[in-house]
């Protein structure tokens, strides 16, 4: 049995005469017993990876799926195992290991957050959730995801795919909003379990129903935990009535110009002139603007004569 919840918001699928710590226990017991059947051994997971290797891996899956993060982030922690050993490199070879994560500045964040580490708190990766916050990069996602995952401590975190979960089973909608509001934020305050460990664990288990089962499209409620307690399930499913959800288009974007670039400066072991990025991208305005957008961001460092380079400082 886990801990009583606090009140919880009135769920169309629940019996009114349920008391708010059944209705959340009806929840929280199938989903981690779920989780603890179905979870995907991934390696931040493992006791091994510690406190920094649940950081690295929060900064790449953020809007990048799991098969693309996996083989880099490999890598990263065979390179920089300890967060003080990152610290000790140039920002510019924490974007050449970035490799084609996408959202580049995240190397940058997660290079700044490892000098951070190393400088104020001896090369830890701090436990508490406010020095987390105060790290540069990292917000109150973030923050509480490392305090959860890795030190096992009782916070909301609020994915895309938890967000999602709690807009089905109890709000009763197919989506939540696009941004994260106040109401998700409440919501999912009540539906944390009082004690720590099971907190942690739920955590991670409605996160893992959402990336794996209650999808975005073509969601799979026969493998469900909680199918029968589903608001929007019992509701008949009704569609998403919000704005349009588009997804993000990429092909002759400023996003797939800037990629080109990078990729020619990670590739390269000196500075680059000038007529080579020329002959990345064709129409001219664009490439600059994206060139430009890149220096802007501290991704790339003009140097005189028209060369360039990944930041060294």
């Amino acid at each position: 049995m886990t801990a009583p919840t606090k009140p919880l918001p009135h769920s169309p699928a629940a019996d009114p005469g349920d008391s708010p710590e059944r209705t959340g226990d009806t929840l929280h017991t199938p989903v981690i017993a779920w989780f603890d059947a179905h979870a995907r051994d991934l390696p931040w997971r493992r006791e091994d990876a510690g406190p920094w290797g649940v950081m690295v891996s929060e900064f790449m899956l953020q809007q990048t799926p799991v098969s693309r993060v996996l083989p880099v982030y490999e890598q990263w922690l065979a390179r920089w195992p300890r967060p003080a050993d990152l610290a000790e490199e140039a920002p510019g070879e924490a974007v050449r290991a970035w490799g084609r994560l996408g959202y580049p500045r995240r190397a940058l964040r997660l290079h700044g957050a490892a000098v951070a580490i190393t400088e104020r708190h001896g090369g830890d990766v701090p436990r508490l959730h406010a020095q987390l916050l105060a790290l540069p990069g990292i917000g109150e996602y973030t923050a509480a995801a490392v305090a959860s995952f890795a030190y096992g401590q009782r916070h909301a975190v609020l994915d895309t795919n938890v967000r999602r979960v709690f807009a089905r089973a109890v709000t009763g909608v197919q989506y939540p909003p696009n941004a994260t509001t106040a109401a998700e934020r409440k919501l999912a305050r009540a539906l944390l379990p009082e004690d720590e460990r099971t907190a942690s664990r739920w955590a991670a288990a409605s996160m893992e129903l959402g990336a794996l089962v209650c999808t975005a499209k073509n969601e799979n409620c026969a493998r469900c935990p909680i199918a029968a307690q589903c608001a929007w399930r019992a509701a008949g499913k009704p569609a998403h009535e919000g704005p349009a959800r588009r997804g993000q288009t990429y092909a002759g974007t400023d996003r797939q110009v800037r990629g080109k670039l990078l990729a020619v400066l990670r590739e390269a072991v000196t500075p680059v002139p000038q007529a080579t990025l020329d002959r990345v991208w064709d129409e001219p305005v664009q490439r600059a603007r994206a060139l430009d957008g890149l220096v802007a961001d501290g991704l790339v460092e003009p140097l005189p004569g028209g060369m360039y380079r990944l930041p060294m400082t």
